[in-house]
């Protein structure tokens, strides 16, 4: 079935279509949503509540741009309305200009699960900054909108972000250097 006569069902609260749209947009969802929580448990939990949005909303999407970008919009808003009604987010941050923290390009050699790990253990207010605007692209502008912060707390919360990820890979190499050299 095409994905608007499936959309159209749904709008219709046909189960067996809401059943089927969850099972083609359930992976996609979830690897977004494991970005923005802190573990597997709280993104099963945020695809649960997005979904659950998504067909209490499903009315409301008129076909007009990606419906797949509409379900990702609504379930990154979940996992961040989570964090905004914790007291967590640092809201007055000196905004004096930040540089980037550059991180050794040899320090690169681990898989995306231990970087997605890295991500997951940061503070709420970093690891949301970070994958809004490293992994999703939003600007700090946008950030700032979404998060109810100021652009220069976004832009010092991600140079923080970085410098935790940084320290973690340096870390992690340094360990396995030691091994190495242990074993050598």
């Amino acid at each position: 079935m095409d994905t608007k006569k499936l959309i159209k069902k749904c709008q219709k609260n046909n189960r067996k279509a809401q059943s089927e749209l969850f099972h083609l947009y359930k992976d996609i969802l979830f690897a977004l949503s494991l970005k923005y929580c802190k573990n597997y448990n709280e993104a099963e939990d945020n695809l649960h509540d997005a979904f659950i949005t998504i067909f209490k909303k499903i009315n409301q999407y008129n076909f007009k741009g990606s419906f797949e970008g509409w379900m990702k919009r609504i379930t990154i808003n979940k996992a961040i309305d989570k964090y905004k009604k914790a007291p967590l987010l640092d809201r007055n941050l000196n905004e004096e200009k930040i540089a980037d923290t550059k991180i050794d390009p040899d320090a690169l050699n681990f898989s995306l699960d231990e970087l997605l790990t890295y991500i997951q253990e940061l503070p709420d207010r970093y690891r949301l900054v970070f994958s809004l605007y490293e992994l999703d692209d939003y600007s700090h502008k946008e950030i700032a909108k979404m998060l109810h912060i100021s652009e220069g707390t976004s832009k010092s919360n991600l140079h923080r972000a970085k410098s935790i990820l940084k320290t973690k890979i340096m870390s992690r190499n340094n360990c396995l250097k030691k091994i190495a050299i242990s074993n050598g």
